[in-house]
């Protein structure tokens, strides 16, 4: 219980959903670097030792053509992934050297928060006594900024404000916002190599030979433009820098570079192209590049802080297992966002359904993920929900219940699954899930105002789900891989504690009598549902399926907000039938396969009141994460038995995990508004 976690995956530079990208191996220099659909986006980093080149990053494969051999690589000694750093340790020839890449996404700071840098801080030192002589080299290929290896790129480079050297790379045709869909890279704007120090380093624009160059003989390219522009299929474009750190003692060298993407427009926007967030007050990429160089040490500082005190109230929340977890799941929650904000100013956090079908700000994406947010920014849980209460306000959308989504990652222009037909709709699912949001924000913000700006759609999702919530017709929920199901338990479930969250916000806004109206109704829901889901010692899958359960994860909302909707008896007779069913690698989504969902099987180990069960459901989880052999990002939809991923990565629903803080917090129970 007290080694450490075996990452499937391991966050290196991770920002938005295409600038994100991924060590898939157990050391950093077993395989390639990759973004996190697998393909790959090389980096490659190479220590030189009293002139011996050793590889710390990345591969470099031999050729046979000119008998270039492959390099002996550094010993990793360790990794370790905490929420905003991932930190490898190696050591060879009497040298350490410790390599950090940093993306300081700090939820309480947007500006820093939305900014296109992420950082990679270097430290070297002597470990036999003796001196040394060090160079390190680091390069990043022409694959960070195309879809496909058989586009063509263009590069450059320039220095800011004479002392920022800034070296860029992007595609030849620029075709800013054209592309869209699930499994694609971003193809347009300019991927940036950042040397804040100019002073002891040397840089080119080069190829794959260059590199190659460079170990055997250890000579710098000089020349950068001769290739461009090139395919980068045929020449492995690369931008390189090489830093002299000379004599190395047993103090440590350190220094920083900075990897940065300018995509010039980030989101279509119901037609309008918007600009990222940290642009929204006329802020050049430039001037972004030179505030994130001078904040450096500001930066590591409150990353730093921010890590002891989120890992401090996991372990005290869950134990160090879930600590684990909790690391492993930030950037990944955060880095399958865009924030933008509209053309009236307002904060947009548009999400990407990733390796599911690409949807954009999809509404039952979102309802998972918000225990991360609503804990460090509610804004960010409005900003999921602006975009769908736009859509659903327009005569575009012709239904009474809430919408899926609002379009297809980076194109936001309306909804786009199941080509909106009503059989492939999620009306429960939906409406629940957004009048469970408002409330949650309400709540946490101690105001309503948000809440009453679109009162008009929460009024009637509201009604929808008193006339059709409780005994759900045939339909799709969130779980749609498991297929359309009537008369869905948890379904139920969800539209009952809808209901529970509209009669808090209309509390708030001082409808008293309606407010009171709603949370009785919501009760008596509640008790014809523990009569009709009742099966023995357990509650059923569906109503009419005896023999049958189901994990009721959305049952968490009645103990975190302190509604008392449900009797403690139901809670308690769930948790320990789902104990019965455990597997090696967790609980079952539900009767009908072995496969679960990461953040459900946490929401439903939040409910237990015995730390005890917590913990076990959590070992099962983090036994999956640590065994996995599907090393991707981390999934939220495997096989409890075979531990193998059954589909699903970087999906921002991992920001589901955090509510067993969310709930020990009591930030959202109704009786401290």
């Amino acid at each position: 219980m007290n080694h450490a976690l075996r990452p499937p995956a391991v966050p290196l530079a991770t920002i938005d959903p295409y600038f994100s990208v991924w060590s898939f191996a157990d050391q950093l220099h077993d395989d390639f670097t990759r973004h996190w659909t697998g393909k790959r986006n090389a980096m490659t980093g190479v220590i030189v030792i009293d002139g011996v080149p050793l590889i710390f990053a990345g591969k470099v494969e031999p050729n046979s053509e000119n008998y270039f051999p492959e390099p002996a690589r550094m010993k990793q000694i360790s990794v370790d992934v905490s929420p905003l750093s991932s930190k490898y340790v190696f050591s060879s020839h009497g040298v350490e050297l410790t390599v950090v890449f940093t993306s300081p996404l700090l939820l309480d700071n947007l500006d820093v928060l939305s900014r296109p840098v992420s950082y990679v801080s270097f430290y070297v030192r002597s470990v036999d006594g003796k001196s040394h002589d060090v160079k390190i080299y680091f390069d990043i290929s022409g694959e960070w900024c195309v879809n496909t290896s058989e586009q063509k790129v263009v590069w450059g480079k320039r220095v800011i404000d004479n002392s920022v050297l800034a070296m860029h790379m992007g595609t030849e045709s620029q075709k800013v916002l054209e592309r869209f869909g699930d499994d694609v890279r971003i193809d347009w704007g300019y991927m940036y190599l950042v040397i804040p120090n100019m002073s002891g380093t040397q840089t080119f624009i080069g190829t794959e030979r260059d590199r190659k160059n460079f170990i055997s003989s250890g000579k710098v390219r000089e020349d950068d433009s001769s290739d461009c522009p090139a395919v980068v299929r045929d020449v492995q474009p690369i931008m390189a820098s090489v830093t002299n750190l000379g004599t190395v003692g047993e103090n440590a060298s350190s220094f920083f570079i900075a990897l940065a993407y300018d995509d010039i427009k980030s989101i279509e926007y119901f037609g309008e192209h918007l600009d990222a967030y940290w642009r929204r007050n006329g802020v050049s990429f430039d001037e972004m590049l030179m505030t994130a160089i001078k904040e450096y040490d500001d930066i590591m500082q409150k990353c730093n802080a921010f890590e002891k005190k989120l890992v401090q109230d996991a372990m005290n929340s869950g134990g160090k297992e879930y600590a684990d977890l909790i690391s492993l799941a930030y950037r990944q929650a955060i880095a399958a966002h865009k924030l933008v904000c509209d053309t009236n100013g307002d904060i947009l956090f548009i999400s990407k359904e990733c390796f599911s079908n690409g949807c954009a700000a999809t509404v039952d994406v979102s309802y998972p993920s918000i225990p991360l947010f609503l804990l460090y920014n509610t804004e960010l849980v409005k900003g999921m929900m602006r975009p769908i209460f736009k859509y659903a306000a327009s005569d575009a959308w012709k239904f009474d219940f809430a919408p899926h989504d609002a379009g297809c990652y980076p194109k936001v222009n309306g909804q786009v699954y199941g080509e909106n037909k009503l059989e492939y709709q999620m009306p429960v699912e939906e409406c629940g899930n957004m009048l469970v949001m408002c409330a949650t924000v309400s709540i946490a913000d101690r105001d309503c105002s948000f809440a009453k700006q679109h009162w008009d759609l929460i009024e009637k999702w509201g009604n929808y789900l008193m006339e059709h919530g409780l005994d759900p017709e045939n339909q799709l929920c969130t779980d749609d891989f498991a297929g359309h199901l009537a008369h869905n338990c948890n379904l139920s479930v969800k539209a009952i504690m809808g209901i529970a969250g509209y009669s808090i916000m209309c509390d708030m806004l001082g409808k008293k009598d309606e407010a009171a109206k709603l949370l009785e109704t919501a009760k008596k829901m509640a008790v014809e549902w523990e009569l009709k889901a009742k099966d023995g010692d357990h509650y059923k899958l569906a109503f009419n399926q005896e023999g049958t359960w189901s994990l009721k994860y959305n049952l968490v909302w009645d103990k975190i907000f302190g509604t008392g909707i449900f009797a403690d008896e139901i809670f308690k007779k769930e948790l320990a039938y789902y104990l019965t069913k455990k597997n090696k690698y967790g609980i079952p989504l539900d009767s009908r396969a072995d496969y679960t969902k990461t953040d459900w099987l946490v929401w439903v180990a939040s409910m237990a009141d015995s730390r005890q069960d917590f913990d076990e459901i959590i070992h099962t989880l983090w036994d999956f994460a640590n065994e996995s052999l599907n090393r991707v990002p981390f999934t939220d939809w495997y096989d409890t038995i075979k531990g193998s991923q059954v589909g699903f990565q970087h999906r921002s629903v991992l920001g589901g995990i955090f509510i067993k803080i969310l709930k020990d917090s009591n930030k959202l129970r109704v009786d401290n508004i």
